[in-house]
């Protein structure tokens, strides 16, 4: 029996300690989620805070310590010209956040004045709540993460969330298919996002190299618009008979060219005999020139038959070449 109450005590304490423990777990589950920020001097002057606040991204209450705002008023009332208007666009910051509804906004009441500074009464509510740090302050947010604190930096938001690909930047892209407008071709990035090509439909299927000329920015997702780096140049298959035509032809007409000689070549003998009687009958009967035309067409009859003078050198060649 002692036995029996002994081990009924040890498993009775165990399930208390997995309870225990298993409580304590989702309590510090639910305060990670709910962390308490306290926001920053840099932030408020910066305003981008405004935009995540209005996005529905912070869940946890925004806490803007009362030392911060004394800064901000601070700054408002005895920097020059840029940090005073700087000051005053962070209390118009602080009336904006206070005014979304779905964001919690609380002025944590510690002292007008922080006499160690901001930064270490930042950190310092920030160990003594178990909260985090909402801040741009590179130094302030170096010293966080040495201290161990929970830093909410909007810089390293801005820069995750940025586009992968700025306009004038460029790329090798596959394009695989035409867009809305005829002289358009798409394009997708590794990620998905869909790239527009401007006048690129004749380089469809072809990996090529664009340059982004803007982004667009949607509710339904991202696209880019890009144009080619070098113009599209059309197949070479339809170029290749337009530019040989004309050296075909030119081929053509040079061997062509010894026909149009020969023929140069045998008419010399009908010009050359009617030249040589006309010049003696005009020798022969200079008074009488219409007589001399009349007696220029004889040497053809002649040759026609059987001619008694001897060949020239000249005819026996023309001869020859026609042979």
């Amino acid at each position: 029996m002692e036995i029996i109450i002994l081990l009924t005590l040890l498993f009775i304490a165990a399930e208390a300690s997995y309870l225990v423990y298993m409580q304590a777990r989702k309590t510090k589950h639910s305060r990670k989620q709910h962390l308490p920020i306290f926001v920053d001097t840099s932030v408020l002057i910066d305003g981008r805070i405004l935009s995540i606040a209005q996005s529905g991204f912070i869940t946890s209450t925004l806490f803007i310590p009362r030392s911060v705002i004394g800064e901000l008023q601070f700054l408002a009332d005895n920097a020059d010209s840029d940090k005073r208007t700087r000051a005053r666009h962070g209390l118009d910051v602080v009336n904006e956040l206070q005014a979304i509804p779905s964001v919690k906004v609380e002025i944590f009441n510690d002292s007008r004045k922080a006499a160690e500074g901001v930064d270490d009464r930042l950190l310092s509510l920030a160990k003594e709540y178990n909260g985090a740090i909402c801040t741009i302050d590179f130094n302030l947010n170096k010293v966080a993460q040495v201290e161990s604190i929970p830093v909410l930096n909007v810089n390293d938001l801005a820069k995750t969330l940025r586009m992968a690909y700025l306009p004038g930047e460029k790329l090798n892209i596959e394009l695989t298919q035409k867009g809305n407008d005829s002289h358009q071709a798409i394009g997708h990035l590794v990620d998905g996002t869909m790239v527009v090509v401007e006048h690129a439909s004749a380089s469809i299927g072809e990996t090529v190299e664009v340059e982004f000329i803007r982004s667009l920015q949607t509710a339904a997702g991202k696209m880019m618009f890009a144009k080619l780096t070098t113009p599209a140049v059309k197949k070479p298959a339809t170029k290749q008979p337009i530019g040989r035509q004309p050296i075909q032809s030119k081929q053509k007409s040079e061997q062509r060219a010894p026909d149009n000689k020969k023929g140069v070549v045998e008419s010399k003998p009908s010009q050359k005999p009617v030249e040589k009687p006309v010049r003696q009958s005009k020798q022969q009967n200079t008074q009488q020139p219409q007589q001399a035309q009349t007696v220029a067409p004889r040497p053809q009859q002649q040759r026609s038959g059987k001619s008694r003078r001897p060949k020239t050198n000249e005819e026996r060649l023309v001869e020859l070449a026609n042979q």
